[in-house]
C-alpha cells in the first residue's frame, strides 16, 4: 500500500485550499511506523516429511504418464458413460462446486477490505423548538427545515499487515476449497467404478446360480427316475433336492444385492432409483490396466486432499499474522464533504458547501491479555493444521502401499482361483463317472458339485476385488498424471534413517 505524500499538505474543497500541519505530522509518523510491518509476518515453510523415495511395491524408474480420466483405461464404454453422467448430476459434486463459489466470494470480500469505503447519503429534516423558555429573541423562527447531501470516505491504515494476511488465508482456503473439490471428483469416479465392478460381479455371481440351478435340476430329474426304478435310495434323491434348493435360496440374495447396488450407483448419477443398463460389460471383458513401472512417492504431492492441507494450513499461518496485528495501533481516516441548507432549493448553492477530515489512532494498552491469548489460539491452530497435514501424507502413503499389495495380490488369488476351478472341474466329472460305475457313493459327486460352484463365486470375487484394487490405486496416487514428475512437489522429502 502506498501511503498519501507527506508533502502534500493542501487539499481543495471548492476554491478554498486548506492545509493540515497535525494531520501532515501524523502521517509522517506513520509512515515511519510502516518500518516496523515486516516484523509481524511470518515466513510460511512447508514441514520437511521424512517419506521412502519410492514404495515397497513399486520401482524407483520414472512412472509413465496416465491420462486424467483414468477410468478410460478400464476399456469399459459403459463405464466411461456412467463416469460423465455423474460428473453432470452427482449431489456431492454440486454442493462442492457451491463450496468453492462460497470461498471465493469470501476471498473477494477479504481483498475489499484493504481498499477504502466511499458512501454517499442524504437527509431531509423538519425541526421545532419550544418558545416557553424565552431562549430564542422575537422573530427567530421557531420551526425550519434542514437539507443535507454528503460522500463520506473511510480507510484503516493496513501498517501491519493485517488484511493483507487476511487475504492471503482467504485466498489460501479458496485454493483449498477448490482441491477439495476436485477430490470430491475423484473419490465420485472411484465410486461409479467401484459400483460397476460391484455390480459385473453379482451379475457373474447370478449368471453361476442360474447355470448351476439348471445343472442341479436336472440332477434331480435323473435321481428321480433312479429312484423311480429303484437304483438308489431315498437318501440320494433327498440330497440332490437339498442341492438344488440351497442353489435356489443364493438367486434371491445375489437379486436383492444387485438391486441395492443398482440404487447405490444411481444414487451417485443423481437418479432417482432405476435399473442401470449394461449390454456386453462383464468381468472377462474389462481390462485390468497396467501399474506404471515406477512410481515415486513425489506424485502424493498430487493428491488433492494433500494440496488442500496444506492450503489449510499456510491459512492458519497467515492468521497468526493478523492476530498479532492487534498489539499495534489502528490509523484510520475518515472524512466526508457535502452541502447543507434549509432550503432544498438552496441545497447546492454558493456558501453551502460542508466537510470534514480526522485522522484517529487506536493504541490497545490493556485488556486482560486478550490479544495474547488470541495469538496463542492461532498458533495452536496452525499446529493443529501441520499435524493434519502430516497425518494426511502418512495416509496417502499407507493408502497407496494398501491399494499396491491389494493390486498384486488380487492378481495372484484371481490366477489360483481359475485353477481351482479348472481342477474342480475334473473333479466333478471323475465323481460322476465313479458313482455311474458304482466305484463311490453321492456323497462324493454332491461334494465335487458343491466346492466347484463356491470356487465360480469365489472367482467373481477374487476378479471384483482385482479391478477395484486398480481403482483404488488411481484414486490413492489422486488420479492421473500426464507427465512424469517434474515440478516442484507438494510434499518436502527428506531421506529416512
Amino acid at each position: 500500500m502506498t501511503l498519501p505524500r507527506p508533502s502534500a499538505p493542501a487539499r481543495r474543497f471548492g476554491h478554498r485550499a486548506v492545509r493540515y500541519p497535525a494531520l501532515t505530522a501524523a502521517l509522517t509518523a506513520a509512515a515511519v511506523l510502516l518500518t516496523g510491518c515486516a516484523s509481524l509476518r511470518t515466513k510460511y515453510e512447508r514441514p520437511t516429511v521424512a517419506l521412502p523415495n519410492a514404495y515397497s511395491q513399486a520401482s524407483q524408474a520414472t512412472a509413465t504418464a496416465i491420462p486424467d480420466a483414468w477410468w478410460k483405461l478400464f476399456g469399459d464404454s459403459h463405464l466411461d458413460a456412467l463416469v460423465d453422467e455423474a460428473f453432470g448430476a452427482n449431489q456431492d459434486l454440486a454442493a462442492a462446486a457451491a463450496r468453492v463459489e462460497e470461498a471465493r466470494a469470501l476471498a473477494g470480500f477479504a481483498h475489499a477490505e484493504q481498499f477504502p469505503e466511499i458512501d454517499a447519503g442524504g437527509t431531509a429534516s423538519r425541526t421545532r423548538f419550544s418558545n416557553a423558555s424565552g431562549q430564542f429573541p422575537p422573530g427567530i423562527p421557531l420551526e425550519f427545515d434542514s437539507f443535507r447531501a454528503t460522500a463520506s470516505v473511510s480507510y484503516e491504515f493496513d501498517f501491519w499487515g493485517r488484511y493483507r494476511r487476511a487475504t492471503e488465508a482467504a485466498r489460501a482456503e479458496l485454493l483449498a476449497t477448490e482441491e477439495g473439490q476436485r477430490n470430491v471428483r475423484l473419490a465420485l469416479a472411484s465410486d461409479v467404478a467401484t459400483a460397476w465392478f460391484d455390480l459385473l460381479s453379482l451379475d457373474h455371481q447370478l449368471a453361476i446360480a442360474r447355470e448351476t440351478l439348471g445343472t442341479r435340476g436336472e440332477s434331480v430329474r435323473l435321481q428321480n427316475a433312479r429312484y423311480d426304478a429303484g437304483t438308489i435310495s431315498e437318501l440320494d434323491l433327498a440330497q440332490a433336492q437339498s442341492e438344488v434348493a440351497s442353489t435356489e435360496a443364493t438367486i434371491p440374495a445375489l437379486t436383492r444385492a444387485i438391486r441395492q447396488t443398482e440404487n447405490r450407483l444411481a444414487v451417485l448419477l443423481g437418479r432417482f432409483g432405476g435399473t442401470i443398463e449394461r449390454p456386453g460389460s462383464t468381468l472377462e471383458t474389462t481390462n485390468l490396466p497396467e501399474v506404471p513401472t515406477g512410481l515415486p512417492s513425489q506424485l502424493l504431492a498430487r493428491r488433492p486432499d494433500l494440496v488442500a492441507a496444506e492450503q489449510r494450513l499456510i491459512a492458519a499461518d497467515a492468521r497468526i499474522g493478523i492476530a498479532r496485528a492487534a498489539y499495534f495501533p489502528s490509523i484510520s481516516l475518515t472524512g466526508y464533504a457535502g452541502s447543507e441548507s434549509t432550503d432544498l432549493a438552496d441545497l447546492f448553492g454558493s456558501g453551502t458547501g460542508i466537510w470534514q477530515a480526522a485522522l484517529g489512532v487506536l493504541q490497545p494498552i490493556w485488556n486482560a491479555g486478550r490479544t495474547r491469548r488470541q495469538v496463542e489460539a492461532a498458533t495452536a491452530r496452525e499446529k493443529q493444521a501441520e499435524a493434519a497435514y502430516q497425518k494426511a501424507i502418512q495416509t496417502a502413503f499407507a493408502e497407496v502401499e494398501d491399494a499396491l499389495v491389494a493390486r498384486s495380490t488380487g492378481i495372484l488369488e484371481r490366477e489360483a482361483r481359475t485353477r481351482q476351478i479348472e481342477a474342480l472341474s475334473r473333479a466333478r466329472k471323475l465323481a460322476d463317472i465313479r458313482y455311474d460305475a458304482g466305484e463311490s457313493s453321492y456323497f462324493e459327486v454332491l461334494d465335487a458339485q458343491r466346492s466347484q460352484f463356491v470356487a465360480q463365486l469365489t472367482w467373481a470375487q477374487a476378479r471384483r476385488d482385482e479391478l477395484v484394487a486398480a481403482v483404488a490405486l488411481f484414486k490413492a496416487l489422486g488420479g492421473g498424471w500426464e507427465e512424469p514428475v517434474k515440478a516442484e512437489p507438494a510434499v518436502e522429502v527428506a531421506p529416512t534413517p
